[in-house]
């Protein structure tokens, strides 16, 4: 199994920027990639960014050339492993919660952050 901790939420104004984490523990090796999607109310949620595990990654067409996603990969299996989304130049339409989901063998979801971004 895997387990998802997200982190780094908050308040921001718009411009600002905020760094999002997923820890990820369990089972590292049965992920084969980890995406950061995103629901607004009442929006369905969306796909952000993805990275795969050989460091591919894939953007929204939205958040390309302001988000970054990158990861630091774990050196053996049952390490921890977290993935990152760095987002920048914040607009009031990221304003959402922001969920961590990887998938391999298992398909897991994280708990989500709220990320609130003022105009």
């Amino acid at each position: 199994q895997v387990q998802l901790v997200e982190s780094g939420g908050g308040l921001v104004q718009a411009g600002g920027s905020l760094r999002l984490s997923c820890a990820a523990s369990g089972s590292i090796f049965s992920i084969y990639a980890t995406a950061w999607y995103r629901q607004a109310p009442g929006k369905q949620r969306e796909s952000v960014a993805t990275i795969t595990r050989g460091g591919s990654t894939l953007y929204a067409d939205s958040v390309k050339d302001r988000f970054t996603i990158s990861r630091d990969n774990a050196k053996e299996n049952n390490a921890k492993e977290t993935v990152y989304l760095q987002m920048n130049n914040l607009k009031p339409e990221d304003t959402a919660v922001y969920y961590c989901n990887a998938v391999g063998l298992y398909d897991t979801w994280g708990q989500g952050t709220q990320v609130t971004v003022s105009s």
